[in-house]
Parts: structure tokens; C-alpha cells; sequence
């Protein structure tokens, strides 16, 4: 608790002072009414967006979906609309169905949504120094170090990861869920590459620049391969392995989940299979990293809002944009890469991402004989041979470094939750003004503002409420409530008036009122009429439309 207590020293800011007004008059919490068999008819089950379509389409292919539930529920389903089981979930299972199978299923009592079988691709387009990793290991941090990872177990949902004598005896335990080859190896080379880069350690005491070690270079790996050599894979394969990593979190000290993938949002969160067991993980202790996707801009180049990719979707994940640090130590040349997928999240409205991380042109671990390494043999910057290291862009890089960046939090303070993680490395962040908080969340990761971290929350007024004492030591001055409601865990309310430092930040449901003031010059109305005006002459109108300054595409 002392380590703990000093890590969440917060800092004082005083380059900005935001100021958010929430008016909330009333919360309605209403129980799940189910349906009794005489409103089957009347009623019809939530489907993600691809369901519809497909729906609404010409073809007549069966295709496959996903039903959550219990075995016995599954079991029911299955035998009343005369279905065979294509693949069992621990969660659920997947049904290979018709169009008239499909709307027999959504108008079944038992199903409260569907969602498909859809594909999951990498998300592929680090320094340490940049990130304050090498500052931690060498104890130049006070609150935190000297830490490398050292006890933490990291679970690479990804292509399975390659032999490299950069990570040798850092892999513990390796599941194939794509049963490809049986032995989790990658053939694709992106599961080694973010493997690489948040615990790759050094070897032969030789150095390559930006190749010594990874973030978290004392961490372990548990490898867990979802996708192929043609980094795919199916979306019931990835909830498998979250939920198995959530299982065997005790057996191989999985404290963190790195998904450096994605899949597109077609559908709420609450109903999203991945991001269900995203939740799950998350409330059983495993803090989640995730990428933001790499669908910020058109090929034209215009800027792209709302493409945050699921499980980036989901309020219980970190979710992480990528920089590009251009190369030099210096956080001033930093920018947001267009291409990293901007906020907030297309169905939900969640502001995303949580924040950003360095994502181009980063070097790191790769095998000689994948896809990715046969395809672009120029990335090499050394190898093909007994030493390969390869340059990959994209936010699958950047979510990498968040996770070996929370891999050292977590071996600073074992005591952490999921949630304190994600406060700590946002509130930490370097405020970004000129992407905004739809492109880079928080701000760039920035280790070393740990140690002016502090109390999150200062009291100013009554909140009606006992807090837990986890609140006043561990989240503790960057929040001021004057307020009488404060409320935080599963959903954050937030009186009349917060006053907040150079960023805000919330747990997994925010509930606002009508009015949002953010920062110098920028206005944010939410609530009645949905505006949103945003810096200088640019202008968000909120709903089936969304214009915003001169260029805005809303994502799919």
C-alpha cells in the first residue's frame, strides 16, 4: 500500500484547467423484463449490424452466429430450432444458420441479441526512452522502480509467437485456438513482433537501437494464437481465448491481456461477444489492453471519426492510439498517426481512445519464415538470420507498449486494479491539444509523470455516499468534487460540478447531463439537441448526421 500510495501522487496542472458540468436530474435503472412465451412473436433480439445486412441482402449462404449463454440455454436453443452446434463456447456457441434460421433465432424468448462469427485481423499499418520504460528499470522513477515486469504474466491474444532468442524462457504456455499447427507458433509474424515489444530481453550483450529489450523485459508470456498466417481469425476463437486466459489467470499469473486486433463495431458493446468477454476478464482482475484500429483517414486522406474497432470499443479496455515519434526522444515532434482510429465509439458514442502510445515504424522481434517477413523483406533491420528484428507501424504496436507500460506498474504495485491501471497511465499522459480528445484520449504514455502522480479524487462537498477507502488512497487530486453524488465502479455519476486537471477520465459508464465545457475555447453540449461545437468553427452535430469543420467521414 506505501509503494501504491506513493505511485498515486497526482500531479498539479496548471497548463489547462477543464472544467465539466454535468446536470443530472434523474437516474432510471430498470430491471430485464423477460418475455413470456406468449410475446415470442412480438418481440425481436438485438443483431450487430452485419446480421442486417446480410438480412437485407441478396445472397441466400447460410452464416454463422454467435448465441451466448450457459450450455443447458444452448442445448434448449439448439433442439427447438432443429440446429447442430458448430463450434461450443465456454460463453455460448456458434450456429451455422439460414436466413429463416436466423429470424427464427431472433425472435426465440431465450435470445436477447446475436451477433456473427465475423473475422478478426491484426492491426498492423518504440522506443523505451520515449515511454520512460528504460527510466523504470533503472529506478530513476521514484514511485515506481526499479521495475522490468518482473512476476507479470502478459496473454498475447495474436498469431502465436515464433522461436527468437530475444524471447527465449519468456513464453510459458502456448494455446492454439485456430488449431492450425497444433503448438501456437506464428506463421504470420505479428503475434512475435508484439511479443518483442513488450518483453523482449537482450541477449549476447549486444544492442540494436530500439531492439534491446522490450517494455517489460523481466515479464512472462503466455501465448494464446488466434489468428492465421494470413493474420485472421474468427471472433468466437478470440472470445475463447480471453475467457481462457480469465480462467488460468491464476495458474500462469496472467495479470494483463494484450489485443493488438480488431474486428469492425456492428453492434453495442453490452452485446459484442469480445467485448462481453472483455468485461469478464476485466472484473476478474485482468487489466485489457486493446488497439484503437488503424482506420483514422481515408485513402484520400480525410480524416475518419467513430472507426474504433471492437474490442477497442469497450469502456473496460484500454484502448490505445498510435504516435508517431519521428524517430527522436523528443515528445515535442510527437504527433497522432492519421491512419490510428479516432473516437468516439460509433454505436455507444464512448469517448475512445484512452491513449497513445508510440506505433510507427517500430522495431522489434520478428521470424524469418512468416508472412509478413516474406512479404516485405525491406522492414528487416536485421536478419533475415539468427537475429530478426523488423519495423511494423499500427496501433497493434502502440497497445503493446501500453500493456509492457502497465506490466510495470502492476510489478511496482501487485495491489492494482484494472481500473487503477487505466487511471494511473492516463492521468500520467501528456495532454495532446492538437489531436484532441477523439484522437489521442488522455495524451501520449508518459512513465515518468508517474511520479508526480496523486490522490485522484479530493472531496470538496458532501457525496451522499460512504467511499471506499481504495478511493481516497488509491484514486485520489485530480478530480474536485463540489457535488453531493459521486458514485464509481461499474458507472460513474458525477454531480454538478468536476473540475478536472488536463484530462478526464471515468470508469467503465459515464452519465452526463446537458452541458460538457473542455478546456481552452472548447465547448461540448451533450444532452438535449446533441451538439457538440468543438474549438474554433468546427461543429459536430450529434445523431444520424455528424458534420464536423470542413472534413468528417463518420466510420461504418
Amino acid at each position: 500500500m506505501e509503494k501504491w500510495t506513493s505511485l498515486v501522487r497526482m500531479r498539479q496542472l496548471s497548463l489547462r484547467a477543464l472544467r465539466v458540468i454535468w446536470h443530472i436530474s434523474t437516474v432510471i435503472v430498470a430491471g430485464l423484463i423477460f418475455a413470456t412465451s406468449a410475446e415470442a412473436g412480438a418481440r425481436h433480439a438485438r443483431l450487430s449490424s452485419d446480421l442486417t445486412a446480410h438480412l437485407n441482402s441478396a445472397s441466400n449462404a447460410p452464416i454463422e452466429v454467435i448465441v451466448s449463454g450457459s450450455q443447458e440455454k444452448i442445448a434448449r436453443i439448439a433442439q427447438r430450432h432443429g440446429l447442430q452446434v458448430k463450434q461450443v463456447m465456454s460463453s455460448g456457441a456458434v450456429f451455422s444458420v439460414s436466413k429463416e434460421g436466423l429470424n427464427h433465432l431472433a425472435e426465440d424468448v431465450e435470445i436477447d441479441s446475436l451477433s456473427a462469427n465475423g473475422v478478426v485481423r491484426a492491426d498492423t499499418v518504440l522506443t523505451t526512452d520515449v515511454t520512460g520504460a528504460s527510466a523504470a528499470w533503472a529506478g530513476q522513477i521514484e514511485s515506481l522502480g526499479p521495475v522490468n515486469g518482473s512476476g507479470i504474466g502478459v496473454a498475447v491474444i495474436d498469431s502465436g509467437i515464433a522461436n527468437h532468442p530475444a524471447l527465449d524462457k519468456r513464453v510459458i504456455a502456448s494455446v492454439d485456438f485456430t488449431e492450425a499447427t497444433g503448438s501456437g507458433y506464428d506463421l504470420y509474424g505479428h503475434g512475435t513482433h508484439v511479443a518483442g515489444i513488450i518483453a523482449a530481453r537482450s541477449y549476447n550483450n549486444t544492442k540494436l537501437d530500439g531492439t534491446d529489450s522490450g517494455m517489460a523485459p523481466a515479464a512472462h508470456l503466455i501465448n494464446l494464437k488466434v489468428l492465421d498466417a494470413n493474420g485472421a481469425g474468427a471472433v468466437a476463437n478470440v472470445v475463447e481465448a480471453v475467457d481462457w486466459a480469465t480462467a488460468h489467470r491464476q495458474q500462469f499469473g496472467i495479470r494483463i491481456i494484450n489485443m493488438s486486433l480488431g474486428t469492425a463495431a456492428t453492434q453495442s458493446y453490452k452485446d459484442d461477444p469480445i467485448c462481453q468477454a472483455v468485461e469478464r476478464a476485466a472484473k476478474a482482475g485482468i487489466v485489457v489492453v486493446a488497439s484503437a484500429g488503424n482506420f483514422g483517414q481515408t485513402a484520400e486522406g480525410k480524416l475518419i471519426f467513430g472507426a474504433i474497432t471492437s474490442p477497442g470499443i469497450s469502456p473496460f479496455a484500454i484502448t490505445v492510439g498510435a504516435l508517431r515519434t519521428q524517430g527522436t526522444a523528443d515528445p515535442g515532434d510527437d504527433e497522432v498517426a492519421p491512419w490510428s482510429s479516432k473516437g468516439p465509439t460509433a454505436i455507444d458514442h464512448i469517448v475512445k481512445p484512452d491513449l497513445v502510445a508510440p506505433g510507427s515504424k517500430i522495431v522489434s522481434t520478428i521470424s524469418k519464415d512468416s508472412a509478413l517477413a516474406n512479404q516485405f523483406p525491406d522492414r528487416f533491420l536485421d536478419g533475415p538470420g539468427a537475429r530478426d528484428y523488423y519495423s511494423m507501424s499500427g496501433t497493434s504496436m502502440a497497445a503493446a507498449v501500453v500493456s509492457g507500460a502497465a506490466a510495470l506498474l502492476l510489478d511496482a504495485a501487485s495491489d492494482l486494479t484494472p481500473l487503477q491501471a487505466k487511471i494511473a497511465l492516463q492521468a500520467s499522459a501528456d495532454f495532446m491539444p492538437a489531436a484532441g480528445l477523439f484522437g489521442s484520449g488522455a495524451g501520449a504514455l508518459d512513465l515518468a509523470n508517474v511520479e508526480d502522480l496523486g490522490p485522484i479524487f479530493e472531496i470538496t462537498g458532501s457525496t451522499g455516499y460512504a467511499l471506499p477507502s481504495t478511493v481516497s488512497t488509491a484514486l485520489g487530486p485530480s478530480i474536485r468534487v463540489a457535488a453531493d453524488t459521486l458514485i464509481w465502479g461499474e458507472t460513474l455519476i458525477w454531480g454538478e460540478t468536476l473540475i478536472w486537471g488536463e484530462t478526464l477520465i471515468w470508469g467503465e459508464t459515464l452519465i452526463w447531463g446537458e452541458t460538457l465545457i473542455w478546456g481552452e475555447g472548447d465547448t461540448l453540449i451533450w444532452g438535449e439537441g446533441d451538439t457538440l461545437i468543438w474549438g474554433e468553427g468546427d461543429t459536430l452535430i450529434w445523431g444520424e448526421t455528424l458534420i464536423w469543420g470542413e472534413t468528417l467521414i463518420w466510420g461504418e
